[in-house]
């Protein structure tokens, strides 16, 4: 079993609320617009990151970061980007490949609206953590922290936090 702490859309802001949030995962993941490297650098001395790179991302975090990540962990199959939208709604930049070889959870930012759902269609589920930085348009900064175990994703938590 193994502890997530699921965040995006940082624009280059990190503080000790964030760290403490995140502290006790054993990885740490963010879905883009990382902003800079100092964001990666401080959620790496809490716990291992898997990150995507985003929009507003520049060279010396692209250099890093893919802009896809598709892994398995506790026999659970992983997609992030930081541009996917949503179910019946995919972007065209990812729609393809999510219908020929869907994941079991398909993971994206960007829109800084936190949503989980399910796509009935291609038979997973849809996460977005919202954003968890302070630029933007979102009333509430929010990130998601969930288990994983065998094949399974449990107890998926939401963390909201004010601007």
């Amino acid at each position: 079993m193994i502890k997530v702490a699921l965040l995006s859309d940082t624009h280059g802001f990190m503080d000790d609320q964030i760290l403490d949030l995140c502290a006790g995962s054993n990885e740490i993941w963010h879905a883009g617009d990382i902003g800079t490297p100092a964001v990666t650098d401080a959620l790496e001395k809490v716990a291992p990151v898997r990150a995507v790179y985003g929009n507003i991302d520049g060279a010396s975090i692209r250099s890093v970061w893919p802009l896809h990540q598709r892994f398995k962990v506790e026999n659970c199959d992983f997609w992030i980007t930081h541009i996917g939208g949503y179910p019946n709604r995919y972007d065209r930049r990812v729609r393809d490949a999510l219908y020929s070889k869907p994941p079991q959870f398909f993971i994206c930012g960007h829109s800084h609206i936190l949503k989980v759902m399910r796509d009935q269609k291609l038979g997973l589920m849809h996460l977005n953590p919202g954003a968890i930085g302070k630029q933007g348009f979102h009333k509430k900064r929010t990130l998601l922290r969930f288990k994983l175990a065998e094949g399974r994703l449990f107890e998926l938590e939401v963390v909201e936090l004010e601007r």
